[in-house]
């Protein structure tokens, strides 16, 4: 079965740094657009950041442009996202997520991992 795991998450101060990964098994990788999302608590789960299934174009939510890069590794079957300059307002449940090709719709989950920034 298809399985997305996320780790990296954790503590940090604000300016500070962390990367998410998210370990992908069970699919064919390379097929799939991969992205980020974040649910800050009370809040809707929002879009953060998106690769293309080749990692040739990423996309990114205004709130993290400049500061968040999207990255992956198709011959480890991994995803990265390397935050830097971290604010309070990125505190959120970050999760993984698999679209296949460009279908609009993703597919697959993970279980998120958390990102508590404090300032």
């Amino acid at each position: 079965q298809v399985q997305l795991v996320e780790s990296g998450g954790g503590l940090v101060q604000a300016g500070g740094s962390l990367r998410l990964s998210c370990a992908a098994s069970g699919l064919t990788f390379s097929s799939y657009t991969m992205g980020w999302f974040r649910q800050a608590p009370g809040k809707e789960r929002e879009f953060v950041s998106a690769i293309s299934s080749s990692g040739g174009s990423s996309y990114y939510a205004d709130s993290v442009k400049g500061r968040f890069t999207i990255s992956r590794d198709n011959a480890k079957n991994t995803m990265y996202l390397q935050m830097n300059s971290l604010k309070s307002e990125d505190t959120a449940v970050y999760y993984c997520a698999a679209q296949y090709g460009l279908s609009g719709t993703y597919d697959y989950w993970g279980q998120g991992t958390q990102v508590a920034v404090s300032s």
